[in-house]
């Protein structure tokens, strides 16, 4: 059984990126998400915070990249990435004009 999360602490940020504006135009939308969430719970927290329909979701685990800082080399932190497919017609206004 996996761990509760509440539906606002599973979506962590929105990923507007030149994919991602690409993607809107087949009704997909990315977001970064908590480690711990599994495809179940990103679903209802997306349906939950914009009011629309989930028919997918694609979830990926980044690895984190390489930074320098000065002389030292840092890795940054993996993350966890979700692609929410909505139903024909539903759109997140959050993406919209930009």
């Amino acid at each position: 059984m996996p761990k509760a999360i509440h539906p606002y602490e599973v979506i962590r940020q929105a990923l507007v990126t030149e994919k991602g504006t690409y993607l809107a135009a087949e009704h997909k939308y990315a977001f970064r998400v908590a480690k711990g969430a599994n495809k179940t719970q990103i679903k209802e927290a997306v349906e939950k915070a914009f009011d629309v329909r989930v028919t997918a979701v694609n979830v990926m685990n980044v690895k984190g990249r390489e930074r320098r800082w000065g002389r030292r080399r840092v890795l940054r932190p993996d993350w966890k990435k979700a692609i929410v497919t909505l139903a024909p017609g539903g759109k997140i206004e959050l993406f919209e004009g930009v």
